[in-house]
């Protein structure tokens, strides 16, 4: 099962302080706007997602059809195709959005109540 790009996204207090944060750790805006109330973090391979009001705590997120740095990915494994698989495999899937094709997205919950983001957005 290809998951495609891999980023822990953070439900934060303080956007501007949280960025500033994570710049201290060499970390760079990416993507997203503070406008918007998130913002992409990059640091070479790795990326952290900081999201101000959208989510409560921590989760997995991962983005089939792009690569680490947002770069389309082909083939790819279909977020639909994902989901029948874990749920194949007893997972219980929630959150689920999206129609027939294109961007869609679910969560499933890991053992440990850690949420996982399967989030397709072409």
């Amino acid at each position: 099962m290809q998951l495609g790009a891999f980023s822990v996204s953070l439900a934060v207090k303080d956007l501007v302080k949280s960025r500033t944060f994570y710049e201290a750790l060499g970390f760079t805006a990416y993507a997203g706007t503070e406008e918007h109330n998130y913002l992409i973090m990059k640091n070479g391979d790795t990326l952290i997602g900081l999201f101000h009001g959208m989510f409560e705590g921590a989760m997995l997120t991962f983005n089939p059809g792009w690569d680490q740095s947002a770069g389309n990915v082909d083939p790819f494994e279909d977020v639909r195709d994902i989901k029948a698989r874990l749920k194949d495999a007893g997972l219980e899937v929630t959150q689920e959005q999206g129609g027939e094709d294109g961007p869609a997205s679910f969560v499933v919950i890991d053992p440990d109540g850690v949420p996982v983001l399967i989030d397709q957005h072409r």
